[in-house]
């Protein structure tokens, strides 16, 4: 389970939580723009946008988990599962496995315009990376220094949502998660007022009580619900690292603590939250184990470079 948010102020910031019961081997990995991106149904694309993720590398190639590029173009994989459907290949459309839509995105359109257009003969196919890699049920979150989309692919084909709230968690569906919120729309940051008995003197106990049923539990219609309330509150002032620091803040309002949450699998907890700034493309993260948040520009490397950058986290 995961959370992912866009905030924009004087700078446009996108990044997530990673919640996970297990370890993906996850590291910083940069794509330079002569780094061979090879498809399975599709042709290699050998000259692209640069771009910069958080992801696992097999075989010398690499699976992002969420990625921006050099125009300020981002894209968040969140688990879907049990709602995402993929396809068969169709002959007139360019197909493309799971793992392969966030780097196809990433290396051919710089905004949420050409993404639209491009994902109109896109077709997402049931194929994973390897036999012995699993295909994971995904939705995804994308954005440019201006808006938001999401795209879902489910049994009534692939469906591609404006995401005025700038907001993606999982299951169920995007529109469900629209339609949420309207029982919501009482939260408010100031203090309650008696409706309930005007001619009687009643005073609240303590402040935030105009926040009063906000969930608090760490499902995904919970998260959406409250990171949404937070983001939409946050005091913003113009100075870059306080927006950074707030964005972060934001996050945390949903992370997810190691025992609180215990799946089939084992305990899932955020192993690393991340903020993008998608105007200078600077990389921040923190991890699990490591509050202190560490930054990585896309610039700062050799980007006319056909090899892979990566850091471990």
């Amino acid at each position: 389970m995961c959370t992912c948010i866009m905030l924009k102020n004087k700078i446009t910031l996108f990044g997530r939580n990673m919640d996970n019961y297990f370890s993906f081997n996850e590291q910083i990995i940069i794509v330079p723009k002569n780094y061979n991106i090879t498809f399975k149904n599709e042709t290699n694309i050998e000259s692209h946008y640069a771009i910069i993720g958080i992801g696992t590398i097999i075989d010398n190639y690499p699976l992002f988990a969420e990625c921006a590029n050099e125009k300020g173009l981002a894209i968040a994989a969140l688990s879907f599962k049990d709602n995402a459907i993929y396809y068969k290949k169709e002959k007139d459309k360019i197909n493309l496995a799971p793992y392969e839509i966030m780097l196809y995105l990433l290396a051919t359109c710089k905004n949420i315009k050409e993404v639209k257009s491009v994902l109109k003969r896109i077709n997402i196919i049931n194929e994973s990376f390897k036999k012995d890699v699993l295909l994971t049920d995904l939705h995804f979150m994308v954005s440019d220094l201006n808006e938001s989309i999401v795209i879902e692919t489910t049994k009534e084909g692939m469906k591609i949502y404006d995401n005025k709230v700038n907001v993606l968690t999982n299951n169920p569906i995007f529109p469900y998660h629209i339609e949420n919120l309207k029982n919501y729309m009482h939260l408010n940051v100031n203090d309650s007022f008696n409706f309930l008995y005007p001619t009687v003197e009643l005073k609240p106990n303590s402040f935030g009580q105009g926040s009063f049923g906000i969930p608090g539990d760490y499902s995904s219609s919970s998260r959406f619900i409250k990171v949404a309330f937070i983001k939409e509150n946050l005091l913003l002032s113009n100075d870059i690292n306080d927006t950074i620091n707030q964005f972060f803040k934001c996050l945390d309002s949903v992370s997810m603590v190691k025992g609180v949450v215990n799946t089939i699998y084992g305990f899932e907890y955020t192993r690393y939250t991340c903020c993008i700034d998608l105007n200078n493309l600077n990389y921040y993260y923190k991890t699990y184990d490591n509050s202190e948040i560490n930054v990585i520009n896309l610039f700062s490397e050799d980007l006319s470079s056909n090899n892979l950058i990566m850091y471990k986290i």
